[in-house]
């Protein structure tokens, strides 16, 4: 190993600060649990002194027993005043947490602009606050706000600041790239200045320049032996250093010891969790922990991983925690194909006219506007069905659906279903608060009694897509319909011209996907008006 790193997670206090993030108590709590289990030495809680939640955390976290580090956050005393009194030192006491991290000036022109006071008491301010915290018998980590600014315009003031800082006790100089607009050639000759002094530092970049977690590699590079950042890169503005990115580049590629070992596996999920929690998209297009970064489409890919997934793979997907994913599409080969089919435990014979019609069907539906990426189950039926998996059973011979709207009252949607199946026409209806809602009740219905399990199933997404907006409210749309029953959850597709025709198809694919492997019940229904049959997977 190249050496140990700290990793400093400031998910709960710098990531909220990000657009559109807001964590209550609670969530603070969850993601702070999973933190720990992922192995980062500390967890930045939140800012004591600046709002009751943040205190309400650090109150309950304390009596968690995390093995990583909490840490509350706060500034340098206010000018003129003594840091005994100073309210924001005095909550990061009332927290009751091992370390502190402390914020202060490191860039002349902001001791001047933004504190309005001089550079003797900025240095003071800092000296004064450490100490006081160090007295309480506190790790204190000391974080240089504008670090590399304050270097590049008055080198020797803000190393002043990190050498009164170190000559108080601070256990760690955290140099804050806090603008985010300095170059990784900058950060590696400027970390490799202050490294130079005899307390150990860290780096916290911000991605202002995209370039927060290339800044926090050079700065491990050039000495910094810890982390700052956040699960997801969350933060203020364009957000700070993403740490699903950093960990795995300094451990996986520069050798560096950043987590517990065998814990990076946990990586992907422990992303996925806490996007969740944050009620915030993730990317797929994420390195490491999104869904795509270990994704393939083109066939000439897929056709190269199916023989040794080094030739399009810079890591082992498992090493993160991610999985392998092999796309088929338009551009798909038959590689693709038969790589899904493989997962799927399908026998395929690519020689097959059978198959060579699915491959072409495939491709042909992808034209017309269906996306098998995002569908899973409707692309597994078709593969079932090329492998002869799957026996029909019944035929839908049509639906009709009446809309309905009286005054001011809501809008009242009816479903009926007719349907051959065993020689028989049979009829189901039922209502919904929609019209998709009320088809989707009227097959259910159909269906509980020879399939009770469905009773489990239920649609959790429902996504609408305009595929030529050109065209209007005449446009083709695509639907994506995810469903859940009680273990997972899959995703079907429908396209065409009628938004109720695009739903109705991603509907019965679903229904179809969540029978796979179920045997009926024995015994037909007393109300045959009331039992429908279904593909038989």
């Amino acid at each position: 190993m190249a050496g140990i790193i700290s990793v400093f997670d400031t998910t709960l206090r710098d990531g909220t600060q990000g657009e559109g993030i807001s964590l209550s108590a609670e969530d603070k709590i969850k993601i702070a649990q999973k933190l720990d289990a992922l192995g980062v030495r500390y967890i930045e809680g939140g800012n004591p002194g600046s709002n009751g939640k943040d205190m309400e955390f650090f109150k309950r976290a304390g009596r968690l027993g995390l093995n990583a580090r909490l840490t509350a956050f706060g500034s340098t005393r206010r000018k003129d005043s003594s840091a005994e009194k100073d309210a924001s030192l005095l909550s990061i006491l009332e927290a009751k947490v091992p370390t502190a991290s402390l914020v202060g000036k490191s860039w002349d022109f902001h001791v001047h602009t933004a504190l309005q006071t001089t550079l003797e008491e900025n240095l003071a301010m800092i000296a004064d606050s450490i100490r006081f915290l160090k007295r309480a018998g506190m790790e204190v980590s000391f974080d240089a706000e504008h670090f590399f600014d304050g270097f590049k315009h008055n080198r020797d003031y803000a190393l002043s600041v990190l050498r009164t800082a170190a000559e108080a006790g601070a256990d760690w100089l955290v140099l804050c790239d806090t603008n985010g607009g300095t170059m990784p050639g900058e950060v590696q000759q400027i970390v490799s200045a202050a490294a130079e002094l005899s307390v150990p530092i860290g780096i916290h970049t911000h991605n202002d320049c995209e370039l927060a977690v290339a800044n926090a590699l050079s700065a491990v590079q050039a000495g910094a032996r810890m982390v700052q950042g956040t699960i997801n890169g969350y933060g203020e503005r364009c957000g700070n250093a993403n740490l699903c990115s950093v960990l795995p580049n300094l451990q996986l590629k520069l050798g560096f010891a950043c987590l517990p070992e065998g814990n990076l596996k946990h990586l992907a999920a422990t992303a996925r969790y806490v996007s969740e929690i944050a009620n915030a998209h993730m990317p797929l297009n994420q390195p490491y922990v999104g869904g795509s970064a270990f994704a393939h489409k083109g066939g000439i890919h897929v056709s190269a991983i199916l023989k040794d997934s080094k030739t399009y793979e810079h890591v082992e997907p498992e090493s993160v925690g991610n999985k392998r994913r092999v796309l088929v599409s338009e551009l798909a080969g038959q590689s693709n194909v038969l790589f899904k089919a493989q997962e799927l435990g399908l026998n395929l014979d690519l020689e097959n006219a059978g198959t060579q019609a699915t491959i072409a069907r495939i491709k042909e539906l992808e034209h017309q506007g269906y996306q098998f990426e995002g569908a899973d189950a409707s692309l597994e039926l078709l593969l079932r069905q090329a492998s002869g998996e799957v026996t029909e059973v019944f035929s839908i011979e049509s639906f009709k659906l009446l809309v309905e709207k009286v005054g001011d009252h809501s809008i009242a949607s009816e479903a009926i279903v007719k349907v051959r199946v065993d020689g028989e026409t049979v009829y189901t209806a039922a209502e919904g608060n929609g019209p998709v809602n009320a088809l989707d009740n009227a097959l259910r219905k159909a269906l509980m009694k020879s399939y009770p399990a469905l009773r489990d199933m239920h649609l959790s997404d429902y996504k609408v897509r305009v595929i030529n907006e050109k065209d209007a409210t005449a446009a083709k749309v695509r639907v994506l319909v995810e469903s859940s029953d009680l273990s997972h959850s899959w995703s079907t597709v429908g396209v065409s011209e009628n938004v109720i025709e695009a739903s109705w198809q991603a509907l019965l694919d679903s229904i179809r996907f969540a029978l796979i492997g179920q045997q009926p019940v024995p015994g037909k229904s007393e109300d045959s008006q009331e039992r429908v049959g279904i593909v038989n997977l």
